[in-house]
């Protein structure tokens, strides 16, 4: 039996012996019996509920808290940098390309970091003429070219001569990819935050 599984079973047995236990307890007529067993009934719902959608009642509640408050979406904890998700239920993180601030998109999908042509004309980065990769958007097929950034920062996360493409397709978003991420000790999402640990 799983961890989850002795965990709802203790919650099924709590709840009856409370159910059981109230009803004994005093004399009642057979609708005032029935009413109190539907009002245990309904409490325990209740409670399996809440404790079943725990961690997505945790990212809701931290959400609020960020819109509410104006609290700081990316705070380092530790070498850990840990992101709220923003309200388009992404996860924006504010960075570097060498003395460049950039805010990126963080994109698990993404194989590659891209770059908007603004952002890497900023940074003055060389663009490899020769190489074209065509990459596939919800809008279709776009070009794009290669180029490398001699250091890409995150908070406390560095990365050296880190390969990146760069397209005007792609407007004003820079995209941060597996290929930054992979170098990472680890990154997850946990109680609606993004948390990424540095090596």
């Amino acid at each position: 039996m799983s961890g989850d599984q002795a965990a709802n079973v203790v919650w099924y047995v709590l709840a009856l012996t409370l159910v059981g236990s109230a009803l004994l307890s005093r004399r009642f007529s057979l609708k005032s019996a029935l009413g109190m067993a539907l009002a245990w009934i309904a409490i325990f719902l209740v409670v399996l509920t809440v404790f079943s959608y725990r961690q997505e009642l945790g990212f809701v509640a931290t959400r609020v808290q960020t819109e509410v408050t104006g609290a700081p979406r990316q705070q380092t904890v530790g070498k850990a940098i840990h992101i709220a998700m923003a309200s388009d239920g992404h996860y924006w993180v504010e960075g570097s390309v060498d003395t460049t601030p950039t805010r990126f998109l963080i994109d698990t999908g993404a194989s590659i970091t891209a770059l908007s042509q603004a952002t890497a004309q900023q940074a003055g980065l060389a663009i490899d003429q020769q190489r074209v990769a065509m990459m596939q958007t919800a809008n279709g097929s776009v070009e794009a070219k290669y180029s490398v950034v001699p250091a890409l920062t995150v908070g406390a996360i560095r990365s050296s001569d880190l390969q990146v493409i760069v397209s005007p397709a792609f407007g004003e978003v820079n995209v941060l990819g597996m290929n930054f991420l992979s170098q990472l000790k680890g990154w997850r999402v946990e109680n609606g935050e993004m948390i990424l640990e540095p090596q």
